[in-house]
């Protein structure tokens, strides 16, 4: 339905990576973006979709946050056309796969391990939490077993700021690829800004328990 927020998320089949290297990530942020209208991938000679013009794009789905590790990634968007989740949900996995299968010499098969999971956020718990679960999640990547040691905020904010395959970096830092993420969307539906986003999300951080990370988890 029209207005529904869902947490969206799928990972490799046998927990294989499924970002093997840069072009990989780049290929699945730009799809973000090119699949991400109603009748059908953006077409376009442009080769940085920083550059694309988006003036008649109508959009299956706003993308409030994505994240993008090796082996999985996360999304929290708002349905903007009726059907939009799924058939956005269908698009990524469908021209992800097609494009990794190709480009890894004729590979076939799933890469996904099954169809992806779209949770839809229907209660408080799940409103406040699932942005911040997606924000931490590149954390992993850096800090080990930092849900249970809890880094430092400078520490943190400072590689989440800096890490090129998340929404953050275009909320916090000097990201180039706003295009692909609606921010007043978020803050709007949220009810909040910048500086008490980032307060709640570092405290959030600072205060949870290994058994709250679990909740959602791939």
């Amino acid at each position: 339905m029209v207005g529904d927020i869902a947490h969206i998320c799928n990972r490799g089949v046998e927990k294989r990576n499924i970002f093997l290297s840069k072009q990989d990530y780049i290929r699945f942020r730009d799809n973000l973006f090119l699949l991400n209208n109603v009748d059908g991938k953006i077409r376009t000679r442009e080769t940085n979709i920083r550059n694309v013009d988006n003036s008649k794009q109508k959009k299956l789905v706003e993308i409030l946050k994505w994240s993008l590790l090796p082996n999985h990634y996360h999304l929290l968007v708002v349905e903007a056309t009726e059907g939009g989740i799924l058939e956005f949900t269908k698009r990524l996995g469908n021209a992800y796969t097609k494009y990794f299968n190709l480009k890894n010499k004729g590979r076939s098969g799933y890469l996904f391990q099954n169809k992806a999971r779209i949770i839809l956020i229907i209660d408080d718990s799940q409103f406040l939490y699932i942005p911040f679960y997606i924000d931490l999640n590149p954390l992993d990547i850096r800090f080990h077993k930092w849900k249970q040691r809890h880094p430092a905020v400078n520490e943190s904010s400072g590689f989440l700021k800096s890490y090129e395959w998340s929404s953050f970096k275009d909320y916090f830092g000097n990201g180039n690829y706003e295009c692909v993420i609606s921010k007043d969307k978020f803050y709007d539906l949220f009810d909040t800004n910048v500086k008490r986003y980032e307060k709640e999300l570092f405290e959030f951080m600072a205060s949870a328990t290994v058994s709250t990370w679990q909740v959602d988890t791939l």
